[in-house]
């Protein structure tokens, strides 16, 4: 497992401070998640400058239709992972911790569409970590609206690869170049992340 150090360390940047317009609802750092349990240290998320790039771009982007993102979830370390993987053991749903998934890299995010004037989410297919059906990118027995608004979210999301059992998970292109990463979110200084 590779630490967190060097050059790695400086592409790794607060969310929050790099497009404050993100609304963030880091679902992991409470008890609204599935497990019922907070598992992050503390209620940031950082991704790779790269990454947050792209999805500051797609913000610009939803921004002209008058929406926005709300962002559940984007570095994760890998203790994390593993806890997930051992409540649901599901590789259509949690990445198998042998393998790792693009979130342990922060190459990930888990997104949905706000209404900007009112900050109200979007009828989407489903809730956050809704482990069903509904929640794949091709079910199609849903309301119009929701329908409609996934496909506006991954059309907003250039760069990034929809995961197909998950219409909130998205993956950046290039993700696995990136290391896979162990370091708990408090431990990620945003002063030395930045310098």
């Amino acid at each position: 497992m590779k630490e967190l150090t060097g050059e790695k360390m400086s592409q790794l940047i607060d969310l929050a401070e790099y497009d404050p317009r993100l609304v963030l609802d880091v679902r992991y750092a409470t008890t609204n998640n599935f497990l019922g349990v907070a598992l992050y240290d503390s209620p940031r998320i950082f991704l790779i400058e790269a990454v947050a790039k792209k999805l500051s771009a797609a913000q610009d982007r939803l921004e002209k239709k008058g929406l926005g993102l709300k962002v559940y979830d984007g570095y994760r370390p890998m203790s994390v992972q593993k806890a997930l993987w051992d409540l649901l053991p599901d590789p259509r749903y949690v990445a198998d911790p042998k393998v790792g998934s693009n979130h342990n890299r922060g190459a990930a995010v888990d997104v949905t569409l706000v209404d900007l004037e009112t900050g109200e989410e979007l009828v989407m297919p489903s809730e956050f970590d809704e482990f069903t059906e509904k929640a794949h990118s091709d079910f199609y027995d849903l309301p119009q609206e929701a329908i409609d608004n996934r496909a506006i979210l991954k059309e907003a999301m250039v760069g990034f690869t929809q995961l197909p059992t998950e219409w909130w998970h998205f993956d950046d292109k290039s993700g696995k170049k990136y290391p896979i990463l162990d370091v708990p979110i408090s431990e990620l200084s945003t002063s030395e992340l930045l310098s």
